[in-house]
């Protein structure tokens, strides 16, 4: 019974953990750039846009196409970005636990 309790034990710190990484997620903003930081955004952890940057030399006429595919790519980067803040902050919550596909539990 005594190893029952100290994975009862186990759990309990990993669901603590794992709450405490979801508030950092939360809060947690990444930056995606692109056309060497002509474009600029901010995604917070939520995937949520929060802001944009276009380099004021992409205003003129006939650069719509171009500041579309920048904003597309920009985006593209800060995904990539916060996809992998976010696993490497649950997999630092999980710690042993990482990888083992409990049920109920976040995949990463």
């Amino acid at each position: 019974m005594k190893d029952l309790n100290a994975i009862m034990k186990q759990a309990q710190a990993m669901q603590q953990k794992l709450a405490e990484a979801q508030a950092q997620l939360a809060e947690l903003e990444v930056e995606g750039t692109s056309g060497g930081g002509m474009v600029k955004l901010v995604l917070k952890g939520s995937g949520e846009l929060a802001r944009v940057d276009i380099d004021e030399s992409l205003m003129a006429p006939g650069e719509g196409e171009v500041v579309a595919d920048l904003i597309v790519a920009a985006h593209a980067d800060a995904k990539r970005k916060l996809d992998a803040q976010q696993a490497e902050l649950m997999r630092q919550a999980a710690g042993p636990l990482a990888g083992m596909n409990l049920p109920g539990m976040p995949k990463f």
